[in-house]
Protein backbone atom coordinates (compact mmCIF):
# COMPACT_ATOMS: atom_id res chain seq x y z
CA UNK A 1 0.00 0.00 0.00
CA UNK A 2 1.23 3.36 -0.85
CA UNK A 3 1.18 4.50 2.69
CA UNK A 4 3.44 1.76 4.45
CA UNK A 5 6.02 2.51 1.32
CA UNK A 6 5.31 6.27 2.46
CA UNK A 7 6.91 5.00 5.81
CA UNK A 8 10.29 3.44 4.33
CA UNK A 9 10.82 6.28 2.15
CA UNK A 10 9.85 9.49 4.23
CA UNK A 11 12.27 10.77 6.65
CA UNK A 12 11.44 13.53 9.25
CA UNK A 13 15.16 13.97 9.70
CA UNK A 14 16.91 15.83 6.72
CA UNK A 15 20.33 13.57 7.61
CA UNK A 16 18.40 11.02 5.83
CA UNK A 17 17.02 10.39 2.54
CA UNK A 18 15.02 8.17 -0.41
CA UNK A 19 16.40 8.65 -3.93
CA UNK A 20 15.30 6.93 -7.47
CA UNK A 21 17.77 5.24 -9.34
CA UNK A 22 17.10 6.06 -13.32
CA UNK A 23 18.28 4.05 -16.59
CA UNK A 24 17.71 5.47 -19.29
CA UNK A 25 14.98 8.40 -18.05
CA UNK A 26 13.42 5.12 -16.34
CA UNK A 27 13.03 4.20 -13.02
CA UNK A 28 15.37 1.46 -12.02
CA UNK A 29 14.80 1.41 -8.46
CA UNK A 30 15.72 3.20 -5.29
CA UNK A 31 18.32 3.77 -2.44
CA UNK A 32 17.47 4.58 1.32
CA UNK A 33 20.06 6.44 3.55
CA UNK A 34 17.72 5.47 6.87
CA UNK A 35 17.91 5.79 10.37
CA UNK A 36 19.49 2.84 12.09
CA UNK A 37 17.81 2.65 15.37
CA UNK A 38 15.90 5.77 16.73
CA UNK A 39 17.64 6.45 20.01
CA UNK A 40 20.24 9.03 20.19
CA UNK A 41 22.94 7.24 20.55
CA UNK A 42 22.60 6.09 17.39
CA UNK A 43 22.78 9.16 15.86
CA UNK A 44 26.19 8.28 13.26
CA UNK A 45 24.87 5.37 12.01
CA UNK A 46 22.87 4.67 8.60
CA UNK A 47 21.05 1.83 7.58
CA UNK A 48 21.89 1.57 3.72
CA UNK A 49 19.47 0.18 1.52
CA UNK A 50 19.95 -0.79 -2.53
CA UNK A 51 16.42 -2.09 -4.37
CA UNK A 52 16.96 -2.71 -8.25
CA UNK A 53 14.47 -4.31 -10.68
CA UNK A 54 15.49 -7.75 -11.89
CA UNK A 55 16.70 -6.11 -15.60
CA UNK A 56 18.57 -3.43 -13.80
CA UNK A 57 21.06 -5.69 -12.02
CA UNK A 58 24.86 -6.32 -13.22
CA UNK A 59 25.33 -3.16 -15.07
CA UNK A 60 27.04 -0.78 -12.21
CA UNK A 61 23.69 0.85 -10.67
CA UNK A 62 24.19 -0.51 -6.97
CA UNK A 63 27.58 -0.24 -7.29
CA UNK A 64 26.85 3.65 -8.18
CA UNK A 65 24.33 3.98 -5.77
CA UNK A 66 26.42 2.65 -2.95
CA UNK A 67 28.83 5.21 -3.31
CA UNK A 68 26.32 7.73 -3.97
CA UNK A 69 25.14 6.95 -0.43
CA UNK A 70 28.42 6.82 0.82
CA UNK A 71 29.33 10.19 -0.44
CA UNK A 72 25.73 11.73 1.33
CA UNK A 73 26.27 9.85 4.35
CA UNK A 74 29.93 11.69 4.97
CA UNK A 75 28.46 15.40 4.18
CA UNK A 76 25.95 14.63 6.77
CA UNK A 77 28.26 13.59 9.09
CA UNK A 78 27.46 9.39 9.33
CA UNK A 79 30.08 7.02 10.62
CA UNK A 80 28.77 3.27 10.56
CA UNK A 81 27.23 2.47 7.54
CA UNK A 82 24.71 -0.77 8.62
CA UNK A 83 23.09 -3.33 5.67
CA UNK A 84 20.56 -5.63 5.96
CA UNK A 85 20.54 -8.60 3.47
CA UNK A 86 18.71 -11.28 3.16
CA UNK A 87 20.96 -14.20 3.31
CA UNK A 88 20.05 -15.86 -0.20
CA UNK A 89 20.67 -12.94 -1.73
CA UNK A 90 24.24 -13.56 -3.49
CA UNK A 91 24.28 -10.43 -5.53
CA UNK A 92 23.61 -8.12 -3.04
CA UNK A 93 25.80 -9.46 -0.38
CA UNK A 94 29.30 -9.69 -3.43
CA UNK A 95 28.30 -5.79 -3.69
CA UNK A 96 28.55 -4.69 -0.16
CA UNK A 97 31.39 -7.10 0.36
CA UNK A 98 33.26 -5.54 -2.68
CA UNK A 99 32.39 -2.23 -1.68
CA UNK A 100 34.26 -2.99 1.75
CA UNK A 101 31.44 -3.64 3.64
CA UNK A 102 31.85 -6.35 6.62
CA UNK A 103 29.87 -9.37 7.90
CA UNK A 104 28.91 -8.43 11.54
CA UNK A 105 25.88 -10.57 12.11
CA UNK A 106 23.65 -13.09 10.36
CA UNK A 107 20.18 -13.74 12.23
CA UNK A 108 18.21 -17.11 11.48
CA UNK A 109 14.73 -17.28 10.28
CA UNK A 110 14.12 -13.02 11.19
CA UNK A 111 12.18 -12.13 7.96
CA UNK A 112 8.94 -14.02 6.84
CA UNK A 113 8.40 -13.19 3.73
CA UNK A 114 7.33 -15.11 0.13
CA UNK A 115 5.66 -18.01 2.89
CA UNK A 116 8.80 -18.87 4.22
CA UNK A 117 11.34 -18.26 6.72
CA UNK A 118 14.68 -15.93 5.95
CA UNK A 119 17.50 -15.46 7.63
CA UNK A 120 19.18 -12.12 7.25
CA UNK A 121 22.75 -11.02 7.08
CA UNK A 122 23.93 -7.31 8.40
CA UNK A 123 26.89 -5.80 7.52
CA UNK A 124 28.78 -2.76 8.26
CA UNK A 125 31.60 -0.22 6.69
CA UNK A 126 32.69 2.49 8.91
CA UNK A 127 33.55 5.81 7.17
CA UNK A 128 35.80 6.86 9.68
Amino acid sequence: PPEAFREVVCFADLRFGSFALLEEGALAGYALLGPFKGRCAYRFSSEVSVYLRPEATGKGLGSAALDFLEARARERGFHALIAGVTAENEASLRLFRKKGYEPVAHFREVGFKFGRWLDVEYLEKLLG
